[in-house]
């Protein structure tokens, strides 16, 4: 991932490429590491062997194709790679190339790798680091269907991934290594981190939410010391390495710290390959292409953030080396799905002022758009400064506009209304006061039938809305829903309950969730890792399994207090 301007780029050197790897894991090519603003990310070229249990192979210059291995019973090293190999020789055979970012944006020319500040540069070229205990497949994502996807100084880009259908994906490792971009941090991810990751970013996609993807989970033995809490007890952790996916991993922070140290030319060369590669609605040759550029990124950020609030999604970081210039969803650490609905329900222990508490999401948007607007500023005329000033002014608008559209819907509420907002924010209040569950009470709302809501009877199955309905103002609520719900033209209630069920998602990543799986993967069992994967990739419809793990029940007593941090 990207926390800044520059990172790194996968290169598959001939001196490497020409050697075969047979261990379980390796890193055996050389990466560029992209630049970063705060931790510096570090994206690198390279693959691992535990992910694919394949090797590489000399290719077209700058390119690397996939070598295929088969499963040789005698030769324990491969014995437990057959899933791999299956997965291996679903996917034809892969390319991938770094040309382009090669050719056209600088490399820092200092090949050695330790941390230092990085200048003048976009990537850095370093080498991942390897396990060196035995590692095991945790789980892998289905290659089908590729969609969107910032790190500390510990990932690594192994290349450029184009599909049947010519679409470009890059590739990256996070958890793979030291890089000049770790500052004391020792490159590594852990299983408890990478798992959430993995889970929570292909929640994300089945939720339709613009995201990172990941691809695979490894973990091996090695130890890795975190101190989860900073409480001053350090507790050793196994490692994980995840591979995940996006478009692209440049970030609003690697623009701002192109601006910061005044590399202007740095900063127009980067901005114009990111326009030509990433936005295909800009020309990249007209004089206004920074404005257009500009107010892509602002629509598509109050678009993102929305979609995060209609699910109660609290990413937890909210820093400029965080959000997308894509405007899709990275970086998944302390972030959490809102369990009682709470506008001040912060996920990140660490937070404690509550900047990134879930009901600011939307001016933090608004304060990390500025902080791009300011590194533009440079390379504006006057005239186009004060045009990019009134696109942002215009942000709590598309915010607020696409906000309603969703939580419309959520309710069934089809045409307009002038009563619409009050209604949205009364049930929000009330759900606020009563401590109601924020997933389950839309989708027992989309469950319920209007005769049921009349009568004020809630079926105990419905526990999230009987929890509202203590409320001394729930019937009143009722009677307004059911009154704009009458405005519905040619809608009948099991058209209204049928597509509510098509929006509001019964089953979301809850922190306790994860945890549990977490909790079982440091015993070897992935088993609720498996479960979580198939429940979340339909999160619209019931699942026996999940019903089975309390997946739609309220939060268990042991979880009541779950708190997770940026450490990992």
């Amino acid at each position: 991932m990207l926390q800044g301007a520059r990172g790194t780029i996968t290169k598959f050197p001939s001196a490497y490429l020409g050697r075969r790897r047979t261990q379980s894991i390796g890193f055996p090519f050389c990466c560029l590491i992209r630049r970063l603003q705060f931790p510096r990310l570090l994206l690198l070229g390279v693959t691992c062997h535990a992910v694919v249990c394949s090797l590489w192979r000399p290719g077209l210059e700058g390119s690397a194709s996939l070598l295929h291995l088969y499963s040789n019973k005698s030769n324990p090293e491969q014995g437990y790679c057959e899933r791999e190999v299956r997965l291996a020789s679903s996917l034809d055979f892969w390319t991938l190339s770094s040309e382009n970012l090669i050719a056209v944006l600088p490399i820092d020319p200092v090949k050695e790798n330790y941390v230092r500040e990085v200048k003048n540069c976009v990537f850095s070229i370093a080498f991942p680091t390897p396990f060196k205990s035995r590692v095991h497949l945790v789980a892998v994502s289905k290659f089908g269907i590729w969609a969107d996807q910032l790190g500390d100084g510990r990932a690594h880009l192994i290349g450029i991934y184009m599909n049947r259908q010519g679409e470009k994906w890059e590739l990256q490792l996070k958890g793979s290594g030291k890089t000049p971009y770790s500052r004391n941090g020792d490159g590594r991810a852990v299983l408890r981190s990478s798992m959430r990751e993995f889970l929570c970013s292909e929640a994300m996609y089945y939720l339709r939410i613009p995201t990172s993807r990941a691809a695979s989970l490894v973990v091996s033995d090695d130890a890795v010391w975190r101190d989860q809490f900073y409480s001053g007890n350090v507790v050793k952790e196994r490692g994980a390495v995840v591979l995940r996916v996006a478009k692209s991993w440049f970030r609003i922070g690697s623009l701002e710290i192109l601006a910061h140290y005044g590399e202007l030319d740095l900063l127009r060369m980067l901005l114009d390959f990111i326009i030509q590669e990433h936005f295909p609605s800009v020309d990249v040759k007209e004089p206004n292409r920074y404005l257009d550029f500009f107010s892509t990124v602002v629509s598509e950020t109050a678009q993102l953030i929305a979609l995060w609030m209609s699910v109660g999604f609290a990413h937890g970081v909210c820093n400029t080396d965080n959000f997308s210039l894509l405007s899709i969803t990275i970086d998944y650490g302390p972030f959490g799905f809102m369990e009682a609905y709470n506008p001040d329900f912060v996920p990140n222990t660490s937070d404690d002022e509550r900047r990134y508490k879930i009901g600011n999401q939307a001016n933090i948007g608004m304060f990390n758009l500025n902080k791009l607007l300011q590194a533009l500023n440079p390379l504006l005329d006057p005239r186009q400064k004060q045009l990019a000033a009134q696109i942002l002014e215009g942000y709590p608008i598309l915010y607020d506009t696409r906000f309603r559209e969703l939580f419309k819907a959520k309710l069934g509420l089809l045409g307009k209304s002038k009563g619409d907002d009050d209604l949205i924010a009364f049930l929000l209040h009330l759900m606020e006061k009563t401590e109601a569950d924020f997933t389950m009470t839309f989708w027992q709302l989309s469950e319920i039938t209007q005769s049921q809501l009349q009568e004020l009877s809630i079926p105990q199955q419905f526990w999230a809305l009987k929890m509202i309905s203590k409320h001394k103002l729930f019937p009143a609520w009722v009677s307004q829903y059911l009154l704009r719900l009458k405005s519905n033209m040619n809608d009948s209630d099991s058209e209204r309950r049928k597509r509510m069920t098509t929006v509001n998602p019964i089953y979301v990543l809850k922190n306790w969730m994860a945890e549990s799986a977490v909790q079982k993967a440091e015993r070897n069992d992935f088993s609720e890792v498996h479960l979580l994967q198939q429940v979340l990739r339909r999160p619209f419809q019931k699942h026996s399994a999940a019903e089975t793990a309390g997946y739609s029940s309220p939060t268990p007593s042991w979880a009541k207090d779950l708190r997770v941090s940026c450490s990992s």
